[in-house]
């Protein structure tokens, strides 16, 4: 017989019939894990969100929806300035300034120039853009204007066509609304033009410049209807009667003293009064700003242009004397004058 062993038998057994070590109750309780929060995962997405949305919203360039003032005012000029100095539009905007800076120099109602405007003429040769400002828009551009007149109209000497080079400005308008046109540079087409008057008898309007809704052209300069005069049987031979002078021929002088025959012509015709008034306002303006050796030019010169006015046979000759001494005026005061 076996002695008994003492020793005590282990509580529990050393190995399960798994054969896994037996786990005490605290390894139980540390290997349960505790159960996932869903309101903790939806704060957490909430975060991130919130996060992307201050990241794109603090490196968003704020001004990338705004347009672009130049561009939306003015899309043709920025998109190619070039077309912008020989677009039909400009050419009727360049019409238009030509008539309205003519109107303010003769004085007349500007709304009748206006409406002759409107059956001239523009063709421009030669349109080159000369620099561009990206700071508003504008398209600086030059070229040589020709401006045929309508019908039964002409400028002193009879001219219905005036040309000229010319400088001009392209840019958007204040309000939006479109381009505006500013003219430098254009008192060969401006000076002349502002002589307008009306011929009679009317020539009938070709059919390129009539209408299109078939009316006839009509004459704002004239105070009635033109009738045309019956055709003489042969062209008179005698010289023809000094025109009466009309009412609004207003040159710088005063026609009660006229004696020579320039002086005559001038009180005689609108036009060549109108050339005399911006002749004698450019020659005043010049005086006053001229030192001597400029002064003395100017008058010396004066005599001598004088003296040519009154030997002239005609208007257009005396048309010509009038420009020739605006520009020989500024040839003094800009130095470019040679004796």
């Amino acid at each position: 017989m076996k002695p008994h062993d003492n020793r005590l038998e282990p509580e529990w057994p050393l190995r399960e019939e798994t054969g896994r070590p037996p786990q005490r109750e605290t390894d139980v309780i540390r290997s349960r894990k505790p159960g996932v929060n869903p309101a903790l995962i939806a704060l957490g997405g909430l975060i991130l969100v919130l996060l992307f949305l201050w990241l794109f919203t603090a490196t968003r360039n704020p001004d990338q929806d705004k347009l672009n003032g130049a561009a939306s005012a003015n899309t043709a000029a920025t998109v190619d300035p070039e077309k912008s100095c020989s677009s039909k539009a400009t050419y009727d905007l360049i019409r238009r300034e030509l008539f309205r800076h003519a109107a303010q120099v003769r004085g007349i109602d500007q709304g009748t120039f206006e409406n002759l405007s409107n059956y001239a003429v523009l063709r421009m040769e030669n349109p080159v853009m000369e620099s561009q400002d990206d700071a508003n828009g504008a398209v600086n551009c030059s070229g040589s204007a020709a401006l045929d007149l309508p019908p039964g109209v002409a400028v002193v000497g009879g001219r219905r066509s005036l040309g000229g080079d010319i400088d001009y400005t392209v840019q958007p308008a204040a309000d939006g609304t479109g381009n505006v046109v500013l003219l430098r540079n254009a008192d060969a087409i401006i000076t002349p033009l502002a002589t307008l008057a009306r011929v009679a008898p009317a020539p009938q309007a070709p059919p390129s410049q009539t209408p299109a809704d078939g009316t006839a052209v009509i004459d704002p300069l004239a105070t009635q209807p033109a009738t045309p005069a019956p055709a003489p049987a042969s062209p008179p031979q005698a010289a023809p009667q000094p025109a009466p002078k009309p009412v609004n021929a207003r040159p710088s002088f005063d026609c009660g003293d006229a004696r020579t025959r320039g002086e005559i012509a001038v009180c005689s015709e609108a036009g060549l009064a109108t050339l005399d008034r911006q002749m004698a306002a450019q020659f005043n303006r010049s005086m006053g700003i001229a030192d001597p050796q400029q002064r003395a030019a100017l008058i010396r010169t004066r005599d001598r242009f004088l003296s040519y006015r009154d030997r002239c046979g005609n208007n257009a000759c005396i048309s010509d004397a009038y420009r020739g001494r605006m520009r020989e005026i500024s040839d003094i005061m800009s130095g470019r004058w040679r004796p």
